[in-house]
């Protein structure tokens, strides 16, 4: 009999996952209650079987056979708290995702700042979970298509995540061909190039794109080590792990870091709510605009 079978055959009958590992209700409370208070992920009991199926990948990498063995190393070790909140988020991203979204930051954002950043004023914008990178290359990719010298202004885009491992990979720039599908042609043929040597065939954004931008890690629920203000913030399908009460009060911070007029992008199926909803206007498809102070 395998080692795999042997933990199978020993599970409690009252497991809450039937499978390679000992999976118990009080295993999967633990698991929430941690993934809530590190990173205000919401895990109801219906989530069990992705929970479990996620992090069986963690238990087989360490070596452990039980979950409650995993959970003691959870508690014990940051980086494997860290790992453990990096399996249970997604991380779907591409270049120039929701189109319209650059669309509106090109013609409502950029272009109308382009002038007064020549004359030497700042330009910031955030990606707040910026996954491997693609968000946040695209956004300044879209500054490059209106101020092609941005990188020789005070022009900057943070771009932040919650996995370090995600956040490392947007660092290096580097991505296949097929992940630039979406990448308009221009765009394309200008700003990436192929790595000498690579074998895989990787392309490589362009010096003038990365430096405009800078990857930091960074937990939506706890301090942020920056004041703002931004004249744009992309926060896309991450408010849909949370609860109501947290999505709120993550919507109110994020509104509260825009300059007047400043824009906010979501994703498709979140929605406002909270103080930001009387802060915020909306200005196309999952996109809104500070008000300004006069506002009524």
């Amino acid at each position: 009999m395998t080692a795999a079978a042997e933990r199978s055959s020993s599970s409690p009958a009252g497991a809450l996952v039937t499978g390679e590992f000992s999976f118990s209700a009080a295993n999967f409370r633990e698991i929430a209650e941690i993934a809530k208070s590190e990173a205000g992920i919401d895990l109801p009991q219906s989530k069990a079987t992705l929970v479990y199926s996620r992090l069986a990948k963690r238990l087989r990498a360490l070596g452990i056979d039980t979950f409650t063995e995993y959970c003691a190393t959870v508690r014990a070790n940051d980086d494997e708290r860290d790992s453990m909140i990096a399996a249970l988020t997604t991380n779907v991203t591409r270049f120039f995702r929701e189109a319209h979204h650059f669309e509106h930051l090109r013609t409502a954002i950029i272009e109308p700042l382009a002038e007064s950043a020549r004359r030497g004023n700042r330009v910031r914008l955030w990606s707040a979970a910026c996954s491997t990178g693609q968000e946040p290359y695209s956004m300044a990719l879209t500054v490059l298509s209106v101020i092609p010298d941005a990188a020789s202004l005070d022009i900057r885009i943070l771009a932040t995540d919650l996995n370090p491992h995600v956040v490392a990979h947007g660092k290096n720039g580097l991505y296949q061909k097929e992940e630039l599908r979406d990448v308009p042609p221009n765009l394309r043929a200008k700003w990436f190039a192929p790595v000498p040597g690579d074998s895989r065939g990787s392309l490589k954004i362009a010096d003038e794109a990365r430096s405009l931008v800078s990857f930091r890690q960074l937990n939506l629920m706890g301090t942020w080590p920056f004041s703002g203000p931004f004249d744009a913030i992309f926060c896309r399908n991450v408010v849909i792990y949370f609860d109501r009460d947290t999505q709120s009060m993550i919507w109110n911070r994020l509104t509260r870091m825009l300059k007047e007029n400043g824009a906010l992008y979501i994703g498709h199926s979140e929605r406002i709510s909270g103080p930001a909803s009387s802060m915020l206007s909306t200005d196309g498809i999952t996109s809104y605009r500070r008000k300004n102070s006069k506002s009524p």
